[in-house]
Parts: structure tokens; sequence; C-alpha cells
């Protein structure tokens, strides 16, 4: 199954680090997120960005988690070349993870 099928995500850019949060469909989904997406799977998943690190933020008020993805933007939206500078359509391409 794919992330999109418990969950949504936004994203965007906080300097030369995107921010990802993940926000569970149902309440219940929520203790899958946590298992599902750990630091570690996530810096995988993104590997060919080259996080420098990747923090994940527990919110359980809000069935939600946020990543920081450090560093890979390359010094920030204004100052990289990559096409989506600002790291909007990472939340999405995160949704596609398949999970288990």
């Amino acid at each position: 199954m794919q992330l999109k099928e418990i969950a949504h995500a936004r994203s965007g850019d906080k300097g030369s680090n995107v921010n990802i949060g993940v926000i569970a469909l149902q309440e219940k989904d929520y203790s899958r997120l946590m298992e599902l997406l750990t630091e570690e799977k996530v810096a995988r998943y993104f590997l060919a960005l080259k996080p420098k690190k990747v923090i994940r933020y527990e919110l359980p008020n809000l069935n939600a988690l946020n990543f920081v993805l450090e560093g890979v933007l390359e010094g920030g939206g204004s100052l990289n070349l990559r096409i989506d500078a600002q790291g909007k359509a990472l939340g999405q391409a995160l949704l596609e993870m398949e999970v288990y």
C-alpha cells in the first residue's frame, strides 16, 4: 500500500531545509504512521536529495508527524536551481512511498 492511503501531507522550505508534515487521515492510523515512518526510512526514501539529517517530530494531538530534511535545498529556495526550489512537491512524493 502507498502512504497516501492512510495520510495526507504538506511541505515547504525553511531556508536550506524542507519541512514535511504527514497527517493521518483517521485517528486510528496515527500509530501506524509512527511505526511506518521513521527518520531512517524517510532519509532512505529521499537519499537522492542527500539530506544531511532527517529529524522527526511527533504531534499526537494532531495525529501527525513532522519531518525536517536538513540541507536538501542547497542554500535555500532563492539560491538553488532545483525545479522544486521550495520543496513543495516533496510531501506529495512521500505519499507515494510504499509502506507495509
